[in-house]
């Protein structure tokens, strides 16, 4: 299968800092490269309002066309939503061009499918799928009806739109039904472990930051690992066996709770549209119920602060803002000490400074442990403090 070609276009305001807008292009190139495609040509248009019409506008899409066919790239992905209107304006254009085009919200769905396995994120998937392209379709089913016979009549065109609209409508209660049914599902299984006395950590954190690889190196659990954005979509929940606390008298060590449980889920991205947060609200909810968070954090990532802050305020959404929480700042062993010295004195001030809930203002150091899922250094420490937590 040959890899798609793409060119990226991004619409940034005027005002927007060069740093910011290398990160928002920098994200994307990386969406693209974990779907398998090629980057070929990255374009960067400031405009006050973007073009109601074509998004980029015509002229600008034109000159794009013409750079697709110079450097044979066969699919225009552009870095935001777009309106139903728009993307069906510009399909219109690409396609006696034998163009492809793609909003960010489609390349995100194409990962997904990707990477799913279980049925139920399948069905979280096709449910978010539904909900971004419905739209779209009866839009151009309302064009092909004007075409057809104008407003007001019933031509093809509208007969069309209204089957559709039905069947995605149906298709959609009926994903919902079988996901309810995961989610009741879990439901007891979070009550029979409130019974037993269990107590529960939810690993969250910006994808790639090494979640899976957190929950492997303290549980053994084999999760799947691979150095790509949104490498695992499904919730893994395994138990995590704390060493004996040394209490009071060292000679008697306090026997740790053996029922503690690490659960693992999807990871967070900036500007996660809503829709994909809901159809994948099921999952979620070990997050959501759970008594502790583990903020896993990249500390390689050049964008670190950005990403912290973008996780808070997914949290905050989620409504578990106010959760307990740890930050694990993972993968010690690719940096040098001073920039582990200098990230942490940046966290601080972050959290002087942030406008997050109070549970974050007031996160004392005790509350953060620097560790390598790699080498194991600093696990034995999370553990202490997860243990201190209960």
């Amino acid at each position: 299968m040959n890899k798609p070609r793409a060119i990226l276009i991004d619409i940034i305001p005027p005002q927007m800092r060069k740093p910011q807008a290398e990160r928002r292009l920098f994200e994307l190139e990386s969406l693209v490269r974990t779907f398998g495609g090629i980057v070929v040509v990255k374009v960067v248009q400031k405009r006050s309002t973007p073009d109601y019409k074509t998004y980029i506008g015509r002229g600008k899409l034109e000159e794009i066309i013409e750079t697709a066919k110079e450097k044979k790239a066969n699919l225009l992905i552009i870095n935001n939503l777009l309106k139903p209107k728009q993307m069906f304006a510009i399909e219109e254009i690409l396609r006696k061009h034998n163009l492809k085009n793609w909003d960010r919200i489609d390349l995100i769905l194409k990962i997904f499918q990707k990477h799913a396995t279980t049925a139920e994120a399948k069905l979280q998937i096709k449910l978010a799928a539904i909900n971004h392209m419905g739209p779209r379709i009866f839009d151009m089913g309302m064009e092909l009806m004007k075409q057809v016979g104008g407003i007001g009549t019933r031509g093809g065109g509208e007969t069309n739109t209204e089957k559709m609209k039905r069947h995605l409508k149906e298709q959609a209660r009926q994903i919902k039904k079988k996901l309810q049914k995961s989610s009741l599902s879990r439901s007891e299984h979070r009550k029979r472990r409130e019974r037993l006395g269990m107590k529960t950590a939810s690993i969250v954190g910006y994808t790639n930051a090494g979640k899976s690889s957190l929950l492997n190196a303290l549980t053994n659990k084999g999760a799947y690992v691979a150095n790509e954005l949104f490498a695992t979509l499904d919730t893994r929940v395994a138990k995590l066996y704390l060493p004996p606390s040394p209490g009071p008298n060292p000679q008697s060590p306090v026997p740790s709770p053996q029922n503690f449980l690490l659960s693992d889920t999807i990871g967070f991205i900036q500007n996660l549209p809503p829709n994909l947060v809901s159809a994948f609200r099921s999952t979620l909810e070990e997050t959501i119920e759970a008594d502790l968070l583990l903020h896993v954090i990249d500390v390689s990532d050049p964008y670190i602060q950005n990403h912290v802050v973008e996780v808070e305020e997914i949290l905050n959404q989620l409504g578990v803002g106010q959760t307990p929480k740890i930050y694990v700042f993972n993968k010690i062993d690719t940096v040098s000490k001073q920039h582990l010295d200098n990230i942490w004195a940046r966290f601080m001030d972050y959290l002087k400074q942030s406008s997050t809930p109070d549970s974050v203002s007031r996160t004392p150091d005790h509350e953060a442990v620097f560790v390598s899922c790699i080498t194991g250094h600093g696990l034995n420490n999370l553990k202490q403090k997860i243990q201190s937590f209960l």
